[in-house]
């Protein structure tokens, strides 16, 4: 279009002479003198029918690149490894490394997690300065990874910054470090999330979304991140102790963008975001608490109704975003069959949607196993759609709101993100709140060409994870 404007115009000034020229302002002139209202309509609904078509434009955000962190060998911590930490004196009583040792077995963790570079000291080095390495280590190293896959992007390109990180948040804050570390622009719009448990990593990208609706001239970077050597606990309570087996060292790095012109390099496109907050029961505000506990030695602690809790949060979240993925057919289906149980008082089994006709990739988070079962069984879908989840458990144990970004890199890894495939990211934590992300892939992705942490070793997965591993 704007080619053929140019074209004429250019014909118009130098192969046009000057009667023609007088012609034609003529011709111009009487034109608009009797067609004057039509042609000032015709501009206005011109005018508009661009600003519309800007705004839904503006309003897609996609995702450029994503990187996860790996840490180095020196920090890997195989379940002996763990164990012979735990032994050191003065921690932990007979009864509780007994318990430690069957959570393990049974946690679907593998021997080759990481943990803070701290605690394999000796003696172990829990401190906030401790903490703060451990976190800069990660993010800095999730960020100069996406950085080098982004090579058409400048740091002063970034002027929204969105960080997550659970359970440390010092001052400075962490998004503060980052800014300081890659001299960001001073009117960055800096955010960072704290105390939002696993399923953070969503609401950071729900939060980026918005903001990069606004401001579209912008890059928004989303930092997935959670800290264990300061919470690492040293009691005795049983409930507290599960934290210490299952959670591990782990970060992301997201490049976001809403600018369409960006649609055609980036990878995903963010079609959908849905967040469920039970925070106002009792039961599921209590379910994961940081605390003292009766020997004031502060920890996370697990109540035996977090499954349940879980559960409850997981089937709201999905019940709203059904009608937003699922094809007509399934919600019409759903809707029978509920209108039959409620209204005929029919005895019938619940319709449960077939997911799968509307979503190719599930990126559940990688809490636990127990968890793990239960979704696969809600959602009746099968071990393939599961496996970068329990991989991802298993290679890195549960690294909290990162982990989903594991599992995509590990879905990408294995070559099975292709143009078009809808991907789905769940995740549950804290408070208690489930979040979902759905993106829609714009080319296939070629492992070959990726950098990620399942790089070297991809073609020892996956591995087989027995039953008997799983942790009620």
């Amino acid at each position: 279009m704007l080619l053929v404007l140019f074209l004429a115009i250019t014909y118009v000034l130098f192969c046009v002479d000057k009667k023609d020229m007088s012609m034609l302002y003529v011709m111009l002139s009487n034109y608009l003198e009797f067609h004057l209202h039509m042609t000032i309509l015709i501009g206005i609904i011109v005018m508009f029918s661009v600003r519309y078509y800007m705004k839904r434009v503006s309003r897609n955000v996609y995702l450029v690149n994503f990187a996860c962190y790996k840490p180095p060998a020196s920090q890997m911590c195989s379940k002996q490894q763990f164990m012979d930490i735990s032994r050191r004196p003065g921690a932990f009583r007979e009864e509780s490394l007994a318990f430690q040792k069957k959570v393990l077995e049974r946690s679907g963790i593998g021997e080759k997690t990481y943990i803070s570079e701290g605690l394999h000291r000796v003696p172990a080095e829990v401190s906030t300065r401790e903490a703060r390495k451990e976190a800069e280590k990660a993010m800095f190293g999730a960020i100069d990874e996406l950085l080098s896959k982004v090579k058409n992007v400048k740091v002063s390109d970034i002027g929204i910054l969105v960080l997550n990180c659970s359970m440390f948040n010092p001052a400075p804050s962490l998004s503060s470090a980052i800014v300081n570390r890659y001299k960001l622009r001073s009117g960055i719009l800096s955010y960072n999330l704290g105390g939002m448990g696993c399923s953070a990593g969503n609401i950071s990208i729900d939060l980026a979304k918005h903001l990069s609706q606004v401001h579209s001239n912008y890059y928004a970077l989303v930092i997935n991140l959670e800290c264990n050597n300061e919470n690492w606990y040293r009691g005795n309570d049983r409930s507290m102790l599960v934290s210490n087996c299952i959670f591990r060292l782990g970060g992301a790095a997201i490049l976001l963008s809403s600018c369409p012109v960006d649609e055609f390099s980036s990878k995903y496109q963010l079609t959908h975001t849905v967040r469920t907050h039970k925070g106002a029961d009792d039961l599921a505000y209590n379910s994961v608490v940081q605390q003292e506990d009766d020997d004031n030695m502060v920890g996370v602690k697990l109540s035996k109704q977090l499954i349940a809790v879980a559960g409850d949060a997981i089937k709201t979240n999905i019940t709203t975003l059904g009608p937003l993925v699922l094809p007509v057919s399934e919600q019409l289906v759903f809707l029978a069959t509920m209108l039959a149980r409620k209204v005929l008082k029919m005895k019938i089994n619940p319709y449960v949607p077939d997911f799968k006709k509307a979503i190719e990739h599930f990126m559940i988070h990688a809490g636990g196993p127990a968890v793990l079962d239960a979704v696969e069984k809600n959602l009746m879908i099968t071990e393939w759609h599961m496996e970068p989840s329990r991989m991802t458990l298993y290679r890195f144990g549960n690294t909290s709101s990162c982990s989903i970004w594991y599992q995509l890199a590990y879905a990408e890894a294995k070559g099975r993100i292709r143009k078009g495939d809808r991907v789905w990211q769940i995740a549950f934590g804290s408070g208690f709140k489930c979040s979902s992300c759905v993106w829609r892939a714009l080319k296939n992705v070629d492992p070959a060409l990726e950098i990620s942490p399942w790089m070297d070793e991809i073609d020892d997965f996956p591995v087989r994870v027995s039953k008997a591993q799983v942790f009620e």
